[in-house]
Parts: C-alpha cells; sequence; structure tokens
C-alpha cells in the first residue's frame, strides 16, 4: 500500500495549507496524517486506540513514515483531529482519483500499475487515450451510479427535545453572564425546574395525543422565548458578555425557535433547511422512502463505481435530486479518459427525458425500460426483459459497496462532529476500500502464477482441513480469495 499511494503529490498538495504559518510545532509530514487517517478508518479504532495501536505495531509505524521502531508515541491524541482539520476533501478526492487510475499522478510521483477490469466493459479506465472524441463507437466502460445517505451520529430529533436542550443551554448562558456579574440585581427567574418537569411529564407519555403534543410544544417555545428576551438584554448592555462558542449556539437556537415557531403556527412538520442538531446545525433530514428508515440525517452522497472502484460525484448536506448529477458524471468520465462510457447503469431516478435524450446523443446506453408502449415483437420484447434484468444485477454492485463502507467502515455512522471533518471521514472511507481492494486485486494476479502444486495445495476455493491443527490452517484463513 505504500508503494500505491502517490505520497509526493499529497505531500505538495498538503503543504499548501501551511502557508502564512509562521509560529507553532513543527508540522507532521502528509504521510504521517494520511496513513493514520487510513488506519484509524480501516481497523475502526477510536483516535485514542490507533495511537496506541501504532506505539506497538512496526508495521503502521513503516506505514505513516517512521523510519526505526520505538515505543514511544509519534505524536499526542489531539493531533490527529487537526489532521482532519489540515486535509481537505479536494485533496482526498484528487489522490483517490490517482489511486483507481482515473487521474494521472505528478512526474516524479509515478503512476500506480493498472490491475485491469472487474466488472463492466473494455479495457482498463488509464488505456483509454488516443480515441477520437467524436468517435461514438469507441464509447467504453461501464459506470455505476447511486446515492446513499453517510448517517451522522446524533440523537433521533423530535420537536420538543430540541426545544427542551435550546432552554437548557440558553439557561446556561444565563447563568454564565450572571457569574460574571453582568446581570443587574438578581438572576432573571427562568422557571428550569417546572419547565423540566413539563418535558419529563410529555417525555413519559408514549403514545401523546395531538392536543398533548402542542400543549407540550406551546410550554417549551414559551421557555425558550422567555429565556432568549433576557439574553437579548444582558447583550444590549454588554455586547461580549458572552463568549464565541457561545455566540454560535446563540445563533442556531434563534433559526431553531423561528423554524419550531413557524410549524406550530401552520400546524407543518417541514420547513426549509430544518436544523436537527443543535450541535451540528450543518446536518439535514435526508428522505430516501426506505422502510426501515424512511428519513436519515447527514450527508447525502452521489457516488459512482467504475471497475469496482468507489468515487463521489457529489456531497451535499442538503437533499438534492440524484438524476441531475447523472450528465456531470459522464462529462467527468470523458474528461478522465477521453471518452464516453459505454454503459450507465442506474435506477429509475436517472431515467429523465434530459438523461435519455443526452445518452442517445452521445451513443451511451442507459440501463433500465425504455419510455413508451413495449414493442410488439414478442422475441425483442423478452430480449429486452432479459438484458434488463442481468442489468439490474449488475447494478447491485454498488450496493454492495454501500453494503461494506457502511458495516464495516465508518461511513453508516460518522462519529466527528464539525462539517469539514464529517466531509474528510467520509473521503477517506472511500479511498480506504479502493486501497484495500487494489491489494485484494494483486493477491489474485499473484497466486495463480505460482506453481501449480502451491496453487492447488492453497488457492483452491475450498478450505482444506489439518488434522494436526483441528481446523484450518491458519495460512489458508489469511489467503483465501476469489478464484
Amino acid at each position: 500500500m505504500v508503494e500505491i499511494i502517490p505520497w509526493e503529490v499529497f505531500e505538495e498538495k498538503y503543504a499548501e495549507t501551511f502557508e502564512g504559518s509562521t509560529t507553532g510545532n513543527p508540522a507532521k509530514s502528509a504521510r504521517m496524517a494520511i496513513g493514520t487517517l487510513v488506519a484509524k478508518e480501516r481497523y475502526g479504532f477510536s483516535d485514542e486506540d490507533i495511537l496506541e495501536e501504532i506505539q506497538m505495531n512496526p508495521y503502521l509505524q513503516y506505514f505513516i513514515g517512521l523510519p526505526e521502531f520505538t515505543h514511544e508515541a509519534p505524536f499526542d491524541q489531539s493531533v490527529i483531529t487537526r489532521f482532519r482539520k489540515r486535509v481537505t476533501s479536494e485533496i482526498l478526492s484528487e489522490i483517490n482519483d490517482i489511486v483507481i487510475g482515473r487521474k494521472k499522478a505528478d512526474a516524479g510521483s509515478g503512476e500506480p500499475p493498472q490491475e485491469g477490469s472487474s466488472g463492466g466493459e473494455g479495457n482498463p479506465i488509464g488505456e483509454s487515450e488516443g480515441i477520437d472524441e467524436e468517435n461514438k463507437e469507441n464509447n467504453e466502460g461501464t459506470i455505476i451510479l447511486d446515492a446513499t445517505c453517510a448517517e451522522q451520529n446524533i440523537r433521533y430529533p423530535t420537536d420538543i427535545s430540541l426545544l427542551n436542550e435550546a432552554r437548557e443551554k440558553l439557561e446556561e448562558m444565563i447563568d454564565t453572564a450572571h457569574a460574571a456579574g453582568l446581570c443587574e440585581g438578581t438572576k432573571p427567574r427562568t422557571y428550569r425546574m417546572q419547565a423540566r418537569r413539563d418535558y419529563l411529564r410529555f417525555a413519559r407519555n408514549r403514545k401523546p395525543s395531538t392536543k398533548l403534543l402542542r400543549k407540550g410544544l406551546r410550554k417549551q417555545l414559551g421557555y425558550v422565548r422567555r429565556d432568549l428576551s433576557y439574553l437579548d438584554r444582558i447583550l444590549g448592555q454588554h455586547p461580549d458578555a458572552l463568549g464565541e462558542r457561545h455566540m454560535a449556539y446563540l445563533s442556531t437556537i434563534r433559526t431553531l425557535f423561528e423554524q419550531q415557531k413557524e410549524m406550530y403556527d401552520k400546524r407543518t412538520h417541514s420547513v426549509a433547511n430544518r436544523i436537527v442538531s443543535l450541535h451540528q446545525p450543518h446536518v439535514r433530514p435526508i428522505v430516501r422512502g426506505k422502510s426501515s428508515a424512511p428519513v436519515e440525517f447527514g450527508a447525502k452522497i452521489e457516488a459512482s463505481l467504475v471497475n469496482g472502484y468507489g468515487r463521489i460525484e457529489k456531497l451535499s448536506w442538503d437533499a438534492f435530486d440524484e438524476g441531475g448529477t447523472l450528465q456531470d458524471s459522464a462529462e467527468q468520465f470523458k474528461a478522465d479518459t477521453g471518452r464516453y462510457p459505454a454503459r450507465i447503469l442506474a435506477d429509475k431516478k436517472f431515467r429523465t427525458r434530459d438523461n435519455l435524450a443526452y445518452c442517445k446523443k452521445h451513443g451511451i446506453r442507459l440501463s433500465g425500460p425504455k419510455l413508451g408502449r413495449p414493442p410488439k415483437d414478442t422475441e425483442l420484447y423478452r430480449e429486452q426483459c432479459r438484458l434488463e434484468r442481468e442489468e439490474s444485477g449488475e447494478r447491485s454492485a454498488i450496493e454492495c459497496f454501500f453494503g461494506v463502507g457502511k458495516r464495516r467502515y465508518s461511513l453508516g455512522c460518522i462519529m466527528t462532529r464539525l462539517q469539514h471533518t464529517s466531509e474528510v471521514e467520509i473521503h477517506v472511507a472511500f479511498l480506504t476500500m479502493n486501497l484495500f481492494r487494489r491489494l485484494r486485486l494483486l493477491l489474485v494476479y499473484f497466486f495463480p502464477r505460482l506453481p501449480g502444486w502451491f496453487y492447488r495445495l492453497f488457492c483452491q476455493p475450498r478450505m482444506l482441513k489439518w488434522e494436526c491443527f483441528g481446523s484450518a490452517h491458519p495460512f489458508l484463513l489469511c489467503c483465501s480469495v476469489e478464484q
């Protein structure tokens, strides 16, 4: 993996983030930053655990660029957070394109070898140069498109619980201002015990009626309105009464109060740019329409899969129509490879009239049934249905990719809280999955070239039982690969 990652390209991009900085400790290398994030993503450890793993693992120490083994920690635990803040999504996206072969590395960094195609049509991605751009017959390759949501680690939001949390945060601000001597006379009365009692009385009701729900909302809105008026009076006399962190929370709470008041007055349950978390105000509800989770909370990702490698086409915290990104994905594929794809496998959301006209213009086959009535020719109709079933099965590869990312990696629950660090966490997950796919393909090409007796003994798909071990041989557990 050290040979696969273009460290020189990453080092150059990473150094640009330090421009204008003249103070502080010496910066850590780019290899140490990205290596730590990749190892953390692979093992699924926390910042503290991955640091302990690096201390006792010589392979990880070599991977992050240490010259020799040491029992001391190469950096502090807090430095990993700075790695995520320093690295940008653009840098990780560019490195990922180089790893999967969509782009070439700069001179001196070397070009990663291509392993070939594993799903799709045509030659590897890097072998498509020198083709006439206007010749539609030279379209080659397959793009699989789909969208998913990388859920954030937040509490499931309800209107009353959000208002109660906002009330508690406002009371904390009032206490801070009073402790600093900024409240004239006695501390303002907030009725916090009564407000807490009203909230618990509602929360313990498992099936509240509409009347009880609106009564609870009205009370919590009144408590929040009173606390906001107190803080406005304090800030009017002392503008510097609260710190930067409290002012950011106050701005979020004002927006939350306006949204909840609007929904209460209009008797609706939706509002534009709805806030679902005080600590992560950038998170938005994403309606996916699934039976298990009709609404998810996190970043919506439009991803493509080419030859088994994943790439983020679009990442947004607001809901968007994934069908509108098909043309951009095809144009980006042509910019990287020199030709349009021969096929695009996607679900019905992508089969809009604009996309169908675009694919017809450039000679691209878009999976799915054609618009209009089915043909009268029975054989032709059967052939179309058979091809549709086959392409639907091929399209499931991206669902498997998302499943691996959510079960084995961190796409199922993003633990970081800031918007920037959450986006970096998502890009690191895609990069790590692609890197380990490269390693698996190297094993697939290596084992069939071994002597016949070694291949039959160790590389057959069946698991050989060794009586001396009583179970499968440890070597077979490590080296079982798909034929």
